[in-house]
């Protein structure tokens, strides 16, 4: 079997010759060239068509973005980023995976991270995973320009909200998660390409829409508070990521913070919000299984889960037990459209979904499924 070419790009000569010798400890995978910039990148990229490359964000002459972005356009392939912990390194981590990026690992301890060994299972993992995907061409998702005060955010449906024209019916709105007695929930899982499917799939629920909506996405501490910022300026619903204790509305997506279990409790009559630290499950934390095992507790509340692209099969016991436990309407999504077809994969081969449909069609589906 073929190695894994991987073209290796970071502005510093150590880290190049680190992350170098990190991936080539791996038999699979071998290491064809390095670059010092992101324009010295494009080239080599067009010149060797490695399989897979890894770059790093901040470089002088292009960056890390810029030249994702062109990579994106002209000759897209597999992209794992090297990111910082830094507020900013979240952001643009973020944007890096909305412009087409496969993953992301953190350097420990910054640019220059002379303990980067500490992520090397995690980069050599995610080089195999990004060598297996499949890479598309970069697609545009059309932008809501929704106006944000620094105070509050107007709620959903309520006059100060933009008016927005979608092909999607836009049901009543009500605010509570409640409706004639009986709440509403909806749950969402992913991991590897989630936060582009997020996008995808966040942009095109209408303002009112009749339930909340909780979300597990694998992702650390720190960068999922960027990711819910970066889809809340984008999205018509609020999107936010959850707060231990509060309450659940609808036209809300609730995004769980790396680092917490997310789960949904019922406090009078209401959906609320807990969040803890108990040990990962799967590796993971947040667990999709932990937050739909919580789920199916909940009584005298319809719900729907969706679980979408990752690797694994994180979701998959959770669902169960929320078939088991009640009724629940699933919708997974179809390999044609999954970055990786993991976790989708292990919810079908346990005929555990009621629908199956490409990225593009599950709003609609479940816009329809509320009805």
């Amino acid at each position: 079997m073929s190695k894994i070419r991987v073209l290796v790009t970071d502005d510093s000569a150590f880290m190049r010759k680190v992350i170098s010798d990190i991936l080539s400890t791996d038999p699979e995978i071998e290491v064809i060239d390095r670059a010092k910039n992101g324009l010295e990148c494009i080239e080599k990229c067009k010149e060797l068509a490695p399989d897979v490359l890894t770059l790093d964000i901040e470089m002088p002459v292009m960056n890390g973005l810029d030249a994702l972005e062109k990579l994106m356009n002209e000759c897209p392939v597999p992209i794992v980023m090297l990111s910082s912990l830094t507020k900013e390194g979240a952001d643009a981590t973020i944007h890096a995976l909305e412009l087409g990026a496969f993953d992301f690992v953190t350097k420990p301890s910054g640019p220059i991270s002379l303990d980067i060994h500490k992520v090397g299972d995690r980069l050599i993992e995610r080089v195999k995973a990004a060598a297996a995907s499949k890479v598309r061409l970069r697609k545009q998702i059309p932008r809501v320009v929704k106006p944000v005060s620094p105070e509050s955010k107007a709620a959903p449906g309520t006059p100060e909200s933009p008016v927005i024209r979608t092909k999607i019916p836009s049901p009543p709105a009500v605010m509570r998660s409640q409706v004639g007695g009986k709440a509403r929930l909806v749950v969402l899982g992913t991991s590897t390409g989630g936060p582009k499917a997020l996008q995808s799939v966040l942009t095109a629920i209408p303002a009112n829409f009749p339930a909340p909506i909780a979300i597990v996405q694998h992702m650390p501490a720190g960068f999922t508070k960027s990711l819910a910022n970066r889809l809340d300026s984008l999205c018509q619903i609020r999107v936010t990521e959850v707060v231990d204790g509060e309450y659940l509305e609808n036209g809300t997506a609730y995004i769980a913070p790396g680092g917490f279990h997310f789960e949904v409790r019922q406090v009078n009559g209401r959906l609320q919000a807990y969040l803890h630290q108990e040990e990962p499950r799967g590796g993971h934390r947040p667990s999709v299984d932990i937050l739909f095992e919580s789920v199916s507790q909940l009584t005298n509340v319809d719900k729907w889960a969706i679980i979408m692209t990752g690797m694994g099969n994180d979701g998959t016991k959770g669902l169960k037990l929320m078939k088991e436990l009640g009724r629940v309407t699933s919708i997974v999504e179809d390999e044609t459209s999954c970055v990786v077809y993991g976790m989708p994969r292990a919810a079908i081969q346990a005929g555990l979904a009621d629908n199956v449909a490409p990225l593009e069609k599950i709003p609609e589906l479940l816009c329809k499924l509320l009805h």
